[in-house]
């Protein structure tokens, strides 16, 4: 196998302090957390007392000042154990950066502490009824009133970690008439009048997240809780959009964990399950299929850590990223399933943490932008305009 350069040892000591938490924490109880359809709320404060929550936000906010690496590892490490419900990345990860990027220093100041202690859980609410991948056909707005104030109206769907949010970044036409050009980003907060959150979400996979849909009824947002303040209305799309390649490579860094933890669960299963008095190891299909599956998860791997490395510097364009998250999560849905078929009937058991990882892994081609979207926007990046 190509060794890993990116991380330091600092990072592996990080990975291992990680690895006991979840061990300790979340491991133990995420079958409880599946059945209920959401993780405890006490998981995020004990993520925020140990320093995993915005370690990459200065300290003067709360975090650790700490490079995306270590957020890297959290990500594959909940991956390899199949925690599928933790919604800590886009917390820290997304919810976090879009404020301390555009948010005013009385925000910044406001927020940031409290999501890195858990005392305030974050999520983003872009995808509507009848707008995912189009960010553009949104039709939730905040139009603004004459005290300043800005009446939020509209509905929004499959928001991760919905159920437990305190803060909800949510995307809003401040200007429907502009479209994109009229969009903007506001700081909702759990008990303001008009915000419901509607009933948790029933998933085919990623059962232990709390995936929710949320409703504003003339919620009134204080002017000071437009994202950026003043010199940011009207400017959220531009805001969405810059941050989009990091996102997206998160979900692909996610994909490879996780088909990684997927074809290391189904060697240690056919060295054991035996067939006709043999080991299913020993047959050539077996070992053919997963030599197969392994060398191009080992491709995937060398290109995201490429992608990884020119995030750090601020590099990664869309395209690029936009690469790393369509051929990766393919990559995933395929691991997944020619490991089940190697568990043979067990793999279509509930019990098998492949049989959660086969359903978890659906989405992943679907949310960050479909990758019919991701091909769009490489063929851009190519010239060849499309309708």
């Amino acid at each position: 196998m190509i060794e890993r350069t990116v991380f330091t040892s600092d990072h592996e000591a990080f990975r291992d302090s990680f690895r006991r938490f979840i061990d300790k924490e979340i491991a133990p109880f995420h079958d409880g957390w599946e059945e209920q359809g959401y993780v405890a709320r006490e998981v995020w404060n004990q993520a925020g007392d140990n320093g995993f929550l915005c370690a990459t936000m200065p300290e003067a906010y709360g975090g650790a000042g700490a490079d995306k690496l270590y957020s890297v590892i959290q990500m594959e490490e909940l991956a390899r154990a199949g925690a599928s419900g933790i919604g800590y990345s886009l917390h820290s990860e997304i919810v976090a950066p879009y404020i301390l990027h555009y948010g005013t220093e009385v925000q910044k100041k406001k927020y940031l502490p409290k999501l890195a202690s858990g005392k305030m859980v974050g999520a983003i609410a872009m995808s509507e009824p009848a707008a995912g991948s189009d960010l553009q056909g949104v039709k939730t707005s905040a139009i603004q009133q004459t005290d300043g104030s800005y009446l939020l109206n509209g509905s929004k769907t499959f928001i991760t970690n919905g159920w437990h949010a305190d803060l909800v970044v949510v995307v809003a036409k401040t200007n429907p008439a502009a479209g994109a050009k009229g969009t903007s980003l506001l700081l909702v907060e759990r008990g303001m009048p008009g915000f419901e959150k509607g009933k948790r979400l029933k998933k085919l996979g990623l059962k232990a997240q709390d995936t929710s849909e949320l409703f504003f009824d003339n919620v009134r947002v204080p002017p000071e809780n437009l994202l950026g303040g003043e010199a940011y209305e009207n400017r959220g799309f531009i805001c969405l959009m810059e941050q989009l390649p990091w996102e997206r490579l998160q979900i692909a860094i996610t994909a490879v964990a996780s088909a990684q933890a997927a074809i290391d669960w189904t060697v240690a299963y056919v060295k054991e399950r035996k067939v006709f008095g043999q080991p299913v190891a020993s047959f050539q299909n077996t070992r053919f299929t997963l030599a197969e599956l392994q060398t191009e998860v080992q491709v995937a791997r060398v290109f995201v850590d490429k992608c990884t490395e020119l995030v750090m510097l601020d590099k990664l364009d869309t395209a690029t990223a936009s690469m790393a998250k369509y051929w990766t999560t393919d990559l995933q849905c395929k691991v997944m399933d020619e490991c089940v078929q190697l568990f043979g009937g067990y793999g279509y058991m509930w019990e098998y943490p492949i049989t959660r990882a086969y359903a978890d892994a659906r989405v992943q081609r679907i949310y960050g932008g479909t990758n019919e979207i991701m091909k769009e926007v490489i063929t851009r990046s190519m010239g060849l305009g499309g309708r």
